[in-house]
Order: C-alpha cells, then sequence, then structure tokens
C-alpha cells in the first residue's frame, strides 16, 4: 500500500503463474487443485513463509487470513456484476482469463467461487467469506481504490493502537 510504503505479497499471481506453467487458464488449474490439495497447501504456505521473514507487508490471499492469523485481516467484498466488469477490464487478467463477455466473465467467476470454497472447506475447514474472520469488512461496489486505502488505513491504525 503506496500510503504506508508496505509492499505486497500477491497469492493470486503466484496461482496465476503455477496455472500458466502448465499451460491452463485460471479456472481450469482451480479444477486440477481440487485434484491435488498439495498445491493448495503450498500456496498458502508460501504466504506463511513469507511473513516470517517479512514485516509492513500487505497479503493479497483469499485465505491471507488464515495463514498469518495475527495480522489485520481485511475482507473486501463487491456485487457479483461489478466484480465481473472490474475482471473484465482488467489487462493483467488477459493471460490467465480471456472472456469476451460479462456474462461469460461472470460465469468463470462464480465457478471459481464455487470451486474454491469446496477445496478450502475440504482442506482446511474454513470459508473466506465468514466476516467473522476478519477485523475489518468493506463493500467496495460504490467506492474508488482510493476510499478504500483511505478506509483501511484509518482501521489499521486504530488497529495498531490496541
Amino acid at each position: 500500500m503506496k500510503k504506508l510504503d508496505y509492499g505486497i505479497y500477491r497469492n493470486g499471481d503466484y496461482f496465476r503463474k503455477l496455472a500458466k506453467d502448465m499451460d491452463m487458464d485460471v479456472t481450469s488449474f482451480n479444477v486440477y487443485v481440487k485434484e491435488h490439495p498439495e498445491i493448495d497447501i503450498q500456496i498458502e504456505s508460501s504466504a506463511k513463509e513469507y511473513a516470517k521473514t517479512n514485516d509492513n507487508f500487505i497479503i493479497d490471499a483469499r485465505l491471507g487470513w488464515y495463514a498469518v492469523p495475527e495480522s489485520f485481516k481485511v475482507y473486501l467484498k463487491v456485487d457479483i456484476d461489478v466484480a465481473a466488469k472490474r475482471a473484465l477490464e482488467d489487462e493483467n487478467r488477459k493471460d490467465s482469463e480471456n472472456f469476451k463477455t460479462l456474462e461469460e466473465q461472470k460465469a468463470d467467476m462464480e465457478k471459481r467461487y464455487k470451486l474454491e470454497n469446496e477445496r478450502y472447506w475440504e482442506l482446511y475447514k474454513v470459508r473466506k467469506e465468514d466476516e467473522s474472520n476478519y477485523d475489518l469488512v468493506i463493500d467496495t461496489t460504490n467506492l474508488t481504490p482510493d476510499e478504500v486505502a483511505d478506509k483501511i488505513e484509518e482501521e489499521y491504525k486504530k488497529w495498531l493502537q490496541k
């Protein structure tokens, strides 16, 4: 996060790289990982290991709260239609999810959401969308990235004081 001068560790980038290395799109890789749980364990372990040797950083990960429970945990939620539109317009996703329509993007996101929930429950007995796992929950549907960052920074500073 630029405001705090923190680096970012992105599990999603790692997941997408693994998918690309196996010549799979991200959804096909999700299906593959369901049958190969050691990959999920490797991904979550990488975040945990990173946290052991680094301070002052942000983990961008579905289960970051689980991997590093002592952290300030933020859940960003968004309306599925807005999420699909954002994803469809994100140039950084084109090499791992290349959809032509908003409907295709949305259907794929819903499928991945279901696959992830099944995998995380089978492996860890957790639900990523259980808001009780987080210190802060923000609905980003109608917020700009700067507004979201301001809210996180404000609440994070309060959390540090506790």
